[in-house]
């Protein structure tokens, strides 16, 4: 990617942003998408590439850092639970149930095999609110929904990662599965990530006394971001549950100081213009790369799987809050409803299907299109029906 298409993507982006600030409700996600897949059809913009590489190095993490870091204490204090459960088991579960449904009603349509069906939930069950929190913020006031949707995103994308490269390696290298080995390895890559990045926040928090020049401290939060993510892939535990506790361990260290209001601005001049600017071309791009694998046959089954996605995210997530008397005290069924519809794809999503692709092996190019399909599908539908959905239930 040359630096005038860059420059090019960010000016559309920059016209998104600012219209998307003159209208309410606008699904900036969706727009950007869809825009790429017009430019892929501009010779100029469809001989862009875009790589896992540049989306889970280069994006990630400066995605990550920003989320975490602005996610409130108090939210992730009150709804640690439900959070926790819906970024590691319910990953775990969603991916059993919509694989196992995937496979089952593949027959008419499309031959699947039941691991290629898991591997299509795997990466379908990763959440990316982006614009959608701010849409239930302005739509309903609640922030306790926009907190349980963005801080189940900022950890089920480490345990969706861990449980993809299990069933990709089961795929694509044809190695047994061992659920003794599955669980060592989830829990020595999900905990390794959490310590090292509870590490990492702590000690950036105490470093950055020793200066008072924002500037440096803009760079020390760079450092912490990629630093934190590159270190801990080097070690080989989760670079994104790294990344995204050091993120929230800053958080919770300057809640309470007299500096935190002038240290958030500090931060907050940064990562929000690098935030814009990361979501502008990764949504541009997303199009542009999805525009070529969206010609396929199946996108009747791709619908089908989308429906398949929502509906099993519904019903664990209303059986998780009706389940649990504390949960069921704290989240209304209405509520409830919204988190299911929140859930969008994304990013990580997005990350998947390209680690995938790169494999070079032709088994793997219907997975990409069902895949790619129902991404689109999901940042179209979700992120155009969140705004009228939130209005009518959340009164």
């Amino acid at each position: 990617m040359t630096a005038s298409q860059i420059i090019l993507l960010l000016l559309i982006g920059y016209i998104i942003f600012t219209i998307d600030q003159k209208q309410e409700n606008f699904p900036v996600p969706t727009i950007l998408v869809l825009i790429g897949v017009g430019l892929f059809s501009i010779p100029y913009f469809s001989s862009i590439e875009v790589t896992e590489n540049m989306i889970y190095h280069i994006f990630l993490p400066a995605l990550l850092f920003t989320s975490a870091y602005q996610f409130p204490p108090d939210g992730l204090k009150k709804n640690a639970g439900i959070i926790t459960f819906l970024g590691t088991f319910g990953i775990i579960f969603t991916i059993a149930l919509l694989g196992s449904a995937i496979y089952a009603l593949s027959g008419p349509f499309i031959s699947l095999t039941f691991l290629e069906a898991l591997i299509i939930a795997a990466i379908l069950t990763p959440t990316d609110p982006v614009s959608v929190v701010s849409i239930i913020k302005k739509s309903t006031g609640n922030e306790k929904i926009a907190h349980v949707v963005e801080g189940e995103s900022l950890i089920n994308d480490g345990t969706s990662i861990v449980v993809f490269a299990t069933l990709a390696g089961m795929f694509v290298e044809k190695q047994t599965f061992s659920i003794g080995s599955f669980l060592g390895e989830f829990l020595l890559v999900s905990l390794g990530g959490v310590v090292l990045g509870v590490l990492a926040g702590w000690l950036m928090s105490k470093i950055v006394h020793f200066t008072h020049d924002r500037r440096y401290q803009v760079m020390l939060s760079i450092i912490l971001a990629y630093g934190t993510f590159n270190i801990a892939e080097y070690l080989g535990v989760s670079g994104v549950l790294a990344t995204v506790f050091a993120g929230i361990m800053l958080s919770f260290e300057y809640a309470s100081t007299e500096r935190e209001e002038k240290f958030r601005e500090s931060l907050d001049g940064f990562w929000g213009i690098a935030e814009l600017s990361i979501l502008s071309l990764l949504f541009l791009l997303i199009g542009i790369q999805s525009a070529d694998a969206l010609l396929f046959d199946g996108w009747g089954f791709a619908i089908i799987i989308f429906i398949l996605s929502m509906v099993i995210r519904y019903i664990l997530i209303m059986g998780a809050t009706r389940l649990f008397p504390k949960w069921r005290n704290e989240i209304t069924w209405r509520e409830a409803t919204l988190i299911s519809w929140s859930g969008l794809k994304g990013t990580m999503s997005i990350f998947l299907i390209l680690t995938l692709s790169s494999k070079n092996t032709g088994d793997v190019e219907m997975i990409v299109s069902l895949s790619f399909a129902a991404v689109l599908i999901s940042l179209v539908v979700q992120s155009l029906g969140v705004a009228p959905l939130s209005k009518k239930l959340i009164k």
